[in-house]
């Protein structure tokens, strides 16, 4: 489909990568792996015609579309999600209209014979039959099962796409292009703005597509789960190996100890050679032998050995200042968007020196408490920053916000302040921009070198409480341990939000759950917290929670938030505890606990039936995922049925569990 010859490209002195020849079949799904800025985001804007290389050839088919997904994208604000959405179908819609154009010209018209009319009617024919072969017919369907599946609710569908943040308008832009079903697929970091449940719909959505594609991800599961080959950008080169991401890591490793053998080998064949010329080259004996030798070292090959790019971050972070004890407490915080809650009754105390963690799905809240300690939106309730308190603050967009038209250096060197400025050159050396690399312009930076200078700013002034919000997006992963590393030697206190189990293993000691509107506390690590909630991987949370509205209403920024079922588990004693006893006679306690058995009846046969509909949605989904299913009505309709009568239940469930609630209150 796409042929790559002698591909070079060049930054400055030093060369991207030389002699770059690979091709890209039907079929093949490529992971394209690399340390960060070695050139992977570049290659795929080169394979999508946005950048030009140094030199080299890059020969695309006139009839082949190609979908690019950039890290970073200017986006637009005037429509809803749906219509958005819609443009993913310009080309058929421009079909329709010629269509419907030309079904007119044929009712109007009553020279039957003519042979204009004739031509007219086949053009329409031929025509109307590519119509329907490129699935006109049932792209709403599409659309819909597109943008569920990467998170959005049926109501979202209606809203103004400004309602969004960044990260969400980002997967509209990923389900226009999955809509097109281009030919090649080239995806530049998809992951960074999904949930772990959208990353495993994608995951089942790119192993069924036709297309063939090329994906950059430092996302290790997610590579390995859609690969079925791999290219290596390493040192300048790029390495083929025809294997998907796991077998590919050892694949390398083992190249690399046969290629170190056989060097070894050689180049002790090479000293005995040389050895034999020295001691025998004057003795008339031996002459015949000594020009052999010499023939034979001649006709050497030098055995070449893959390098390894052991270059690496090394991250510290300065001395703090003492803070107070605690240096966030929360009392009954609550956030409105207006009418909709996004948490309520949180109450917390982060104390000094804590390392803890926020986790729940995406728009629980967890970004919108971050906004709250920052100042950044209003909220009600007692929200108190201890004594002392410094906070450096990264967040999910930092490394967007930098200005392209300066250069690494003039970026740091704008910010610095004091004494640090002596040691500009030092710091950017440990965050691998050292020599040239610092007079790179930002625009030209990838997402991961992006992510290594808004980290370098955020170290510039010492502070002693750090939040980082998904510190780890663009991050590849051996910087992810150094910067793990650094944290854990971090003697002030963090705040992690993340989803990334590995990266928060060993590091938090405490977790805070958001979900369903509240914040629950954890008190352990990761892996405390997920053996107490029963599940194996982060992206468990929330599955065996019923839907509610809050949280339904929950997926953008602008309106996130957080879960928990109402307090089912109130225990028996409280009903009959000494106070109930006096305020209520016996027939009045038999009544109530009569009726709040009949109302966690009701909730439980709804949670039930929610959950049952669930599941058939999720297998009507993956039958709609099977090309020759994508037309079948039958399956579209009971798709659509079943997704009305699950709104309408969860509906339901609310009204039932707020009945529930009512009754333990009183």
């Amino acid at each position: 489909m796409i042929s790559v010859e002698g591909l070079k490209v060049e930054f400055g002195v030093k060369p991207l990568f030389v002699d770059a020849s690979f091709v890209i079949n039907d079929k093949d799904r490529i992971a394209l792996v690399g340390k960060n800025g070695a050139g992977k985001s570049t290659m795929l804007k080169i394979l999508c015609g946005q950048q030009k290389p140094t030199a080299g050839v890059v020969s695309v088919p006139n009839d082949c579309r190609v979908g690019y997904l950039p890290q970073v994208m200017i986006l637009q604000d005037d429509t809803t999600v749906r219509e958005e959405a819609q443009k993913a179908f310009a080309d058929i819609t421009k079909m329709k209209e010629r269509l419907d154009k030309m079904n007119q010209e044929l009712a109007e018209r009553t020279d039957y014979e003519s042979e204009s009319y004739l031509a007219l009617i086949e053009k329409y024919t031929t025509e109307h039959e590519c119509y329907m072969m490129m699935g006109a017919e049932s792209r709403e369907a599409e659309l819909e099962r597109t943008l569920t599946g990467l998170g959005f609710l049926r109501s979202d569908f209606e809203r103004p796409t400004s309602e969004f943040s960044g990260g969400w308008r980002m997967r509209i832009e990923l389900a226009k292009i999955l809509l097109q079903k281009p030919d090649v697929l080239l995806l530049d970091e998809p992951t960074n703005h999904l949930d772990i449940e959208s990353i495993q719909w994608l995951e089942q959505f790119l192993a069924q597509s036709s297309s063939a594609v090329v994906l950059v991800s430092h996302d290790r599961a997610f590579i390995n789960n859609v690969s079925n080959r791999t290219l290596e950008i390493s040192c300048g080169r790029v390495i083929d190996y025809k294997v998907k991401y796991n077998e590919y890591v050892q694949l390398r490793k083992e190249r690399r100890e046969q290629q170190l053998r056989a060097y070894e080998n050689q180049q002790k064949e090479v000293a005995e050679m040389k050895d034999f010329i020295e001691r025998f080259r004057y003795k008339a004996t031996k002459a015949v032998q000594v020009q052999q030798k010499i023939k034979q070292l001649e006709k050497v090959v030098p055995i070449e050995i893959d390098e390894v790019d052991n270059s690496a971050m090394h991250l510290k972070f300065p001395p703090c200042l003492r803070s107070g004890d605690y240096p966030i407490i929360c009392d009954e915080v609550r956030k409105d968007y207006g009418a909709h809650t996004v948490f309520d009754h949180v109450t917390l105390t982060i104390k000094r020196g804590e390392k803890v963690a926020f986790v729940g799905k995406n728009g629980e809240g967890k970004s919108t408490l971050v906004k709250c300690i920052m100042g950044e939106i209003p909220f009600t309730g007692e929200l108190k920053v201890g004594h002392n308190i410094q906070i450096g603050y990264f967040a999910q967009n930092q490394a967007q916000l930098l200005d392209e038209s300066l250069t690494v250096f003039q970026t740091i060197d704008h910010v610095a302040k004091g004494d640090i400025r002596l040691r500009i050159n030092d710091i950017l050396g440990a965050f691998m921009f050292g020599g040239e690399e610092s007079d790179k312009k930002v625009k030209v930076l990838s997402g991961g070198e992006r992510s290594r200078l808004a980290m370098i700013r955020l170290l510039l002034e010492p502070v002693n409480l750090l939040i980082l919000d998904e510190p780890t997006n663009h991050l590849d992963m051996p910087s992810k341990d150094v910067l793990k590393e650094a944290i854990k030697a971090f003697d002030g206190t963090a705040i992690i939000v993340s989803h990334d189990r590995e990266f928060l293993d060993g590091l938090v000691t405490k977790v805070y759950e958001f979900g369903g509107g509240k914040v629950k506390e954890h008190l352990g690590g990761i892996y405390d917290f997920l053996q107490a909630k029963k599940i194996s991987e982060l992206d468990e949370l929330g599955r065996k929670d019923v839907i509610s509205p809050s949280r339904a209403n929950s997926q953008s920024v602008t309106s996130e938030l957080p879960v928990r079922n109402v307090g089912l588990e109130t225990s028996s004693e409280e009903d009959h505890s000494p106070a109930l006893a006096k305020a209520l006679s016996y027939a009045e306690r038999k009544e109530q606990q009569k009726r709040r058995n009949r109302a966690e009846k009701a909730v439980k046969e709804s949670e039930a039936k929610i959950e049952k509909m669930e599941q058939r949605i999720k297998e009507l989904d993956e039958l709609l995922m099977q090309p020759e299913n994508a037309s079948d009505m039958t399956l579209v309709t009971e798709y659509t049925s079943t997704k009305k009568c699950l709104d309408e239940e969860v509906e339901r469930w609310e009204q039932l569990s707020e009945t529930l609630e009512s009754i333990i209150s009183n």
